[in-house]
This record gives C-alpha cells, structure tokens and sequence, in this order.
C-alpha cells in the first residue's frame, strides 16, 4: 500500500486530516488501532453509534474513492523512510507515504494509591470505553475522581446509561476552578458543553480540592475515602473511576525520529506553525501534540493536512482559531495542575507498577527511571512503562526519556509479522 498522505490514529485530529487532504486529491490512508473510528472521544459501541458531525466526517470519508480506513491496525515499526510496518487481521502490512501526520491522541494519568488495583476501580476515560463498549452500569453507584474535564464527561456517560453518580472529586481548588469557569466565555462552544453537563449532573455533589486517598473493598472496590481540606470521609460506590489528565502518546513519533520537548509538564511532540515536525514530511496534529481538547485538535489536524498538500494559503486562516483554543489549553492546564499532596498517596505496600507487582517501596530506594528499571523490572511489563513511568515521573521528580527511546515493536504482535521485517531486508 502507498499513499499520498498517510494518517496514524482516526480521533477528531486525524480524521479532520484525513478530510482535509483528500479534498485536494490526495490519496489518503488513516492507520487506527481500534475495531470502529473515532478514537476516544468519538468512539462507538453497541449502543453508541457516532452521530452528529462525527457521523457527518466518518459518511463524507466513506463516500471518497480516495480515502482507505484500516481500523483494527497497529503500527508495529518503522522499516524505513516513508515506510512503516502494520498488523491487521494477524498479517503484516508495508505501508509507504509520501506525507505522514501523526495523531496518536493521549492517554490517562494514573497515581498509585492504596485498593487503586481492585477489581471496579479504572480511569474515568476508561469507563467510558467500557459503557460505550456495552458494559452495563445501570443502577450502580458511581465515584469519579481525578482532575480535569475528563470527569465531566465521563460522568455524563455513566448517567446517560442509568449508573448513579455519587460524587465527582476534583483535587483542584475552588478558586482554580472557578476562575478556569469564568474564563470560558472565551470559547462559546465550551462554555455550552460545560452547562449542559453541569445541567445533567446538578444533583451530583462535586467535591473540591478533594482526591481519593484509598479505595476499600474485598473482590472488588465497596465505597472509597475521600480527603477534603484535611478530613476524611468514606463515601460507598460500586466503582471508582479515576485519572489525574491526560498524557500525550509520543511514542511512534519519537521512533521517526520526531523531536520530543516539554510542553508545560508534560512531553509533546513539537511542531511548528503548519503542525510540521523535526523530520521533513512528517506532520503531528491533536492532543500528541498538546492536550487541548476537540476542537483545537480538529484544526491542527487541518492545518497539517493543508500543509501536507502544499494548500499552505488555505490553512493560514485556521490559525487564529487555533490560537484562541490553545489559550483555553493553557488555562486549563494551570487551573488543573496537580497537587503536590497526590505525590504522598502510595503506601510502602502499594503496588507501583501493576504488570510487574513492584511495590512503592522498592522503587523509593532507587534515584533514576533508569535504576529503579534495572534493579525492580519496573515498566518492563505489557504497558512497557506508559502507567509506572508517568506516575513515577510525577511522585519521584525523575526525568524520563521513555518514550523517546521507543524500540520496536510498538505493541504486542505475532511473530509473523515481525518475520516480515527479514523478509524485506
């Protein structure tokens, strides 16, 4: 398979790109690991078919002869330039591009505390995808804890499906919170989503600068403790649904080669004014490149695949939009910055790093990413550091350079595939 322009991740980002690009007769190919298009924020399910502008984007990709959707496809390695290697379906796959834009979206933050491995206790993105995967929660009791709008959303998930929200813990202050409110004016459409979810979920107690210090239960999680300005309180639940923001998934970006900075406290893939990256032809657009919401990752997902078309002149007048959202990113950030506190959560019993059972002890001795990996095989499980490492960055302070050193493959695949690679060399 070769393309004109290749787009990695079918979220809001890269299909807006894949769009965009096609519209200027590009032949377009979008790379997603998912069974269904639309990535987390769009995702589909049993009893949650795309609908609205997502379904308007995903009718108006189908209908175009040059536009190839392979879902259910994960980018194993880079075999060259301009050529990446793909499973789906259990074969290998060669796929050359003459333009790449990656959008590989993000994921949650987790911070270890105690009962945080019980069965019923997830991230609050995660809940989503189980309920929109078909996972019942009609008539349970619900605690989502964390930080950020990902609470929200999820909440008004779980109480679209029956589920009872019993309360929403928000470690960030009051008047964080407030002043991130007020300034949501600045962006109309925000200010809309967050009344209707505020109108949804008005009798839900939401509990600031508040995080959950321990969940409780014995087969599975039965009610958690709520720390609040210094006093504890236990709230019962039938799960607890937790996650402290996003993080942006670097990682196949850095393996092109792609430079990886810091944007705020987080890594990101830097780009420049047209989204471009550090490696010629290689693009990045959504929330890789910064958490910021929707919006703002359908226009840089525009803005790359203008560019990737040489439509330069027709992508300049997205950017004020661009700016006037990244604005927004920026003030959600500091209104939802993490609580040094949260760093003291984990017991030495604790399991810091689940795929390896690495107790919170065992990893305090050690003063690097680097030694605490050599000596307690801490991030070498199946999620490969992107749960440990994250959590270990923020309660330890330690640098990590993981994902910049992505070595292949990217995920778990079968051997075959991997045999691919001698094959064509």
């Amino acid at each position: 398979m070769n393309f004109d322009v290749l787009v990695i991740g079918a979220g809001p980002a890269g299909l807006s790109a894949a769009q965009s690009a096609s519209t200027y007769g590009a032949t377009v190919g979008i790379v997603d690991d998912n069974a269904l298009p639309g990535g987390q924020i769009w995702r589909q399910g049993p009893r949650h078919p795309s609908a609205g502008p997502a379904r308007a984007l995903l009718d108006e990709l189908a209908a175009r002869q040059n536009v190839a959707l392979l879902s259910g496809a994960r980018v194993v390695q880079v075999l060259s330039a301009h050529t990446l290697l793909v499973e789906r379906d259990g074969r290998a796959l060669t796929i050359g591009y003459s333009k790449l834009i990656v959008a590989t979206g993000a994921r949650e933050r987790f911070l270890p505390f105690p009962g945080w491995t019980l069965p019923g206790v997830t991230g609050a993105g995660g809940l989503q995808a189980l309920i929109k995967g078909g996972t019942p929660v009609t008539g349970e009791r619900i605690v989502i804890a964390g930080s950020g709008p990902l609470l929200w959303a999820a909440a008004t998930t779980a109480r679209l499906q029956g589920a009872h929200v019993v309360a929403l813990v928000e470690q960030a202050s009051a008047a964080s919170v407030g002043r991130f409110a007020r300034s949501l004016v600045q962006t109309p459409a925000k200010l809309l989503q967050a009344a209707r979810m505020r109108a949804g979920l008005w009798r839900t107690p939401y509990l600031l600068d508040a995080y959950v210090s321990e969940a409780l239960g014995d087969a599975s999680v039965r009610e958690v403790r709520v720390s609040q300005n210094g006093r504890d309180r236990l709230i019962a639940c039938d799960r607890l649904a937790c996650a402290y923001g996003l993080l942006p998934n670097t990682g196949i970006a850095a393996a092109l080669g792609c430079r990886v900075d810091m944007e705020g406290p987080v890594e990101a893939v830097a780009v420049d004014e047209w989204q471009a990256t550090s490696v010629p032809a290689v693009f990045a657009a959504g929330e890789c490149t910064g958490v910021g919401g929707m919006e703002l990752s359908a226009l840089e997902g525009k803005i790359a695949a203008l560019a990737a078309v040489n439509e330069f002149e027709r992508a300049r007048p997205l950017f004020a939009e661009r700016a006037r959202y990244r604005r927004f990113a920026q003030r959600m950030h500091e209104a939802f910055e993490l609580n040094p506190d949260l760093r003291t959560l984990a017991t030495p019993d604790t399991l810091f790093c689940r795929c390896e059972d690495v107790p919170y002890r065992d990893l305090a001795q050690h003063t690097s990413w680097r030694d605490a990996k050599l000596h307690t095989r801490c991030g070498m499980g199946p999620c490969q550091g992107k749960v440990c490492g994250a959590a270990a960055a923020f309660c330890f302070g330690w640098t990590r350079s993981g994902e910049q050193m992505s070595r292949p493959p990217f995920s778990p695949v079968r051997i075959e595939t991997l045999l691919q690679v001698g094959s064509d060399a």
